[in-house]
């Protein structure tokens, strides 16, 4: 369960899946629409896992693209659990919707107009309390919310009206569970080896990971940093990243698609917030030595 270890909250969504087509009026809800949408999220978790009806919960009501939960230290939880901690009244069982007023959100929790566009938004949420209860709720949560985290008609309805659009599922889920259903995506879209370099990031960020598997561009995360190998013609070809048999037409033109492919890796990681840095490779030197370095 992947949990907030200074401030003992374990960490979810609240998804709706809009319907084909359908566009978002507000993205972001007021604080009064923000408090009732949470007070039906907080009602939904407590039938599915009972214990958390004891602890805080906390909701950011604005619409997020799944890259921008998934993210080295997932900031916007971490900026709720600092939300919720400064919240009034004592801790234990209450319900905090968070919405903006005239000012709009803080800087850290507005939603990214660049990633606006998906058909899955999501809501962060997270369960506060003392470390016995959240060990219980986070394995709970574990258990019952992706298989039966449904959430009540009533729920998904107030999303609908209140982000003026079409939801075709609304749902609760953890962040392991969206991290699941994301690495899914990414391998129906063609980008399974890039998934390893985001999972280290997210789960494992003191440990190195490699992609590396040729065709595919070379890249290595370590540091909290992905290198990828910079590659002119010469290089890409003495290292083994050309196919082999293609006349020149035909190996420019494959050059010029693996380009493209180190571009788009680029883009998923600095969307997930993973700063990438491109490292020029010359012919006659191993790029992994170049990035080991």
């Amino acid at each position: 369960m992947l949990m907030q270890k200074q401030s003992l909250s374990c960490l979810g969504a609240f998804a709706i899946e809009l319907s084909p087509g359908a566009d978002v009026g507000p993205s972001v809800l007021s604080p009064e629409a923000a408090g009732a949408l949470a007070a039906l999220v907080a009602r939904d978790l407590a039938k599915l896992v009972p214990e958390a009806a004891a602890l805080d919960l906390g909701l950011v009501a604005a619409l997020y693209d799944p890259v921008e939960l998934l993210r080295p230290g997932y900031p916007l939880h971490a900026e709720l659990e600092r939300l919720v901690a400064r919240a009034p009244g004592a801790a234990g069982g209450r319900v905090i919707g968070f919405g903006a007023g005239a000012e709009g959100l803080p800087g850290t929790l507005k939603p990214a107009a660049e990633h606006a566009q998906g058909p899955l938004r999501l809501l962060p949420l997270l369960v506060r309390g003392d470390a016995a209860a959240i060990a219980v709720v986070g394995d709970r949560m574990e258990q019952m919310l992706l298989d039966t985290g449904m959430a009540g008609a009533d729920t998904a309805l107030l999303a609908q009206e209140a982000f003026a659009t079409r939801v075709e599922h609304a749902r609760l889920l953890t962040l392991n569970d969206l991290a699941a259903m994301m690495a899914l995506q990414y391998e129906h879209a063609g980008l399974a080896p890039l998934w390893p370099l985001v999972e280290a990031a997210l789960l494992a960020p003191d440990q190195e990971q490699w992609l590396d598997a040729p065709p595919e561009p070379l890249a290595r995360y370590a540091n909290g940093e992905v290198r990828v190998a910079l590659l002119d013609v010469e290089a890409w070809a003495e290292g083994g990243f050309a196919p082999a048999g293609l006349d020149a037409e035909r190996l420019s033109r494959a050059f010029d698609h693996f380009q493209i492919r180190q571009r788009q890796i680029a883009a998923v990681l600095g969307a997930h917030g993973i700063p990438v840095t491109f490292d020029h490779c010359p012919a006659g030197r191993d790029p992994r030595d170049v990035l080991r370095a």
